[in-house]
This record gives C-alpha cells, sequence and structure tokens, in this order.
C-alpha cells in the first residue's frame, strides 16, 4: 500500500537511546517482572538498533528478564508463539504506544495476555508430561504389550477415543482393541464412557 507503519529514530539516536534503556535495564528493581518483561521488550522494537532481528532479540531479552526473576519455562514457553497466532493484534499493540504519546497501557494489557495464555499451555504441557511418564511406569509395572501402550499413548494424546477411531489409526482389528482395552479398564487405566452397552457414542478416556 506504501503506507509507512514505523520509523526507526535516525541511527545517530541510536546510540544515546540504547544507553538510556540500559540504564533503566540495571535500575527497574521496583517494577514486576512482568511489566519490566513487557516494557523492555517494546522499548528495544521502538529503538530498532539493529538492521534485522529486533523483534526476535526484544522477545530473547523479554524472557531473559522473565527467567532471571524466577519464571522457568523449561524450553516449553515461547511468546512468539502467541504473536504468530495474532500478527495483526501484535502490531497494533504495538503501534498503539506510538500514537498514544508512548502510553504502555494496552500494549502491555495485550503483553500480560498473551503471557498468560502461554503460561497455561505451558501448564498443560507440563501435566501431559507428567502424565507420560505416570503411563511409561504404569505399563512397566503391569508388563503390558506395545498395542496396549500404544493405547494409552493415543488417549494421552486425544484425551478421548472410540474403538473405530483406535482401530483406524492403530491399524488394528476391532476385536483386539476391545480385548486391549477391557484389559486396560481392569487395570483402571482407562474408563469406558458411555450411556449403555450398545451405545454407539462409547468413547475410552484415561483415568
Amino acid at each position: 500500500t506504501g503506507e509507512v507503519i514505523y520509523t526507526p529514530p535516525p541511527p545517530s539516536d541510536v546510540s544515546q537511546l540504547m544507553k538510556e534503556f540500559v540504564e533503566w535495564l540495571n535500575n527497574k528493581s521496583n517494577i514486576s517482572p512482568v511489566l519490566a518483561a513487557g516494557i523492555s521488550q517494546y522499548k528495544l522494537v521502538d529503538i530498532h538498533p539493529f538492521l534485522d532481528g529486533n523483534g526476535r532479540t526484544a522477545r530473547v531479552l523479554c524472557t531473559l528478564i522473565l527467567y532471571q526473576n524466577g519464571y522457568d519455562f523449561k524450553k516449553l514457553f515461547s511468546l512468539s508463539e502467541y504473536y504468530d497466532k495474532d500478527r495483526a493484534g501484535y502490531y497494533e499493540a504495538i503501534q498503539s504506544v506510538r500514537e498514544n504519546e508512548m502510553y504502555m497501557t494496552y500494549w502491555l494489557e495485550y503483553f500480560t495476555e498473551g503471557l498468560k495464555n502461554q503460561l497455561i499451555e505451558v501448564r498443560a504441557k507440563g501435566e501431559k508430561a507428567i502424565k507420560k511418564e505416570i503411563i511409561i511406569e504404569k505399563a512397566k509395572k503391569f508388563n503390558l504389550n506395545e498395542r496396549q501402550q500404544k493405547i494409552l499413548l493415543l488417549l494421552l494424546k486425544k484425551e478421548r477415543v472410540s474403538v473405530e477411531e483406535m482401530r483406524n489409526i492403530l491399524n488394528l482389528v476391532r476385536r483386539t482393541v476391545q480385548r486391549d482395552l477391557s484389559k486396560l479398564c481392569d487395570l483402571n487405566l482407562v474408563k469406558e464412557i458411555s450411556k449403555s452397552k450398545t451405545d454407539p457414542t462409547k468413547y475410552y478416556k484415561l483415568l
């Protein structure tokens, strides 16, 4: 369209702006680390000190600040994933600061909402990883065969699956799937959810 979205500061100003930014970074102890991370991410993007990679570098800095303040995400966390799902919202939030005389409320609301969503995903991933380890240990304890282990891992991935879905995904005979599921139910590893024995909507899930 030819529209200029953002014009960075002139190169002659970057050195001083970065000096002021670093001084602020080293004296931000009275600010919540979450807000400090959000402000830092915006400031580095705004100063635009590099020809390329300013956004990525800003997100790395943001993650570092959080990590230094006890937010250890065990490599399960990436704000980039959140921004990639909502590029328009990300740019709108960034632009709102520039259009409102550096008033950061809208950007920080967007940033903290993204952080919250990613933390929820981290928790879900962590819980799934723990559950997978528990399943592996139970498989060893009950001496489950390879098919039965695959059924458990499938249920971990999809949460609820019908016999027909299992048969198609695992390429097994229906009777074999039913027999394995019956054993897993007897071992209290899997639960059958149905209204009756002949319920066509019957499915299975992990206990």
